[in-house]
């Protein structure tokens, strides 16, 4: 996997949404909304119940892949103050045996204010380790070291006459926003006006099956405009 830097620690972005930061032993994710599709039903927007189930696969997935010591979860775990409730047993179990296996942070978001109450692990509103500080929504202005989510970025990429759109991290070198990894999660482009206070001009890591790839400014589109309209736009 490629690594990025971000206030001078190496990070390790992965294609399924995750951050790993070698030095710390430390697996990083975000916006995981879990029990998103029962929300919904509850509400009568049928969705195929199975989203809780995806994101752990994908949990489970990055575990493996690099053992953790510590895990850190960047806020809005869970969709709503009901989701602890309303997930299946056995979703719960798998949890449950991922939180047992490593040190577990939760880091409270704006859809889950209060710590789990059914699954082990410390709380906090944000949390400073090293280099790097670690909350769900970020701040405008400076933030050096700032890792948040909250903003589910993706980037609209025009590339040798192609154009295409993926969940993206994004990141100026100072700071980075990470992509949601909830599998009802949608997301909001890079150059959408929500991102100008904390990265005016970032470099896109675009999320594919089998890596992920920095993306220059130069090559990001508007959702509602083309390549020529942005450069546009900057003139």
């Amino acid at each position: 996997m490629p690594s990025m830097i971000v206030n001078d620690e190496i990070l390790t972005p992965d294609p399924l949404g995750a951050l790993y930061w070698p030095s710390q032993e430390t697996l990083i994710v975000s916006d995981l909304h879990f029990e998103k599709g029962s929300s919904f039903a509850a509400r009568g927007a049928l969705l195929p119940p199975y989203d809780t189930r995806t994101t752990l696969m994908r949990l489970e997935a990055l575990m493996k892949r690099y053992a953790p010591r510590r895990v850190i979860s960047l806020g809005d775990a869970f969709h709503d103050h009901g989701a602890e409730a309303r997930i299946d047993d056995k979703d719960a179990a798998r949890l449950e045996a991922m939180t047992r296996a490593a040190d577990w942070l939760w880091i409270v978001g704006n859809h889950d204010p209060e710590p789990p109450a059914r699954f082990a692990g410390a709380s906090e509103q944000e949390a400073a380790i090293g280099a790097l500080i670690f909350r769900h929504e970020p701040k405008a202005g400076e933030g050096r070291g700032e890792i948040a989510g909250h903003l589910h970025p993706c980037a609209r990429v025009v590339a040798e006459g192609r154009m295409f759109r993926r969940r993206c991290f994004a990141s100026d070198g100072a700071r980075l926003v990470m992509p949601a990894m909830g599998a009802f999660t949608g997301g909001l482009n890079v150059l959408d006006e929500a991102f100008a206070p904390i990265l005016p001009a970032p470099t896109a890591w675009v999320m594919g099956a089998e890596g992920v790839y920095p993306v220059a400014p130069e090559n990001l589109a508007p959702d509602n405009g083309t390549k020529h309209e942005i450069r546009r736009r900057r003139a």
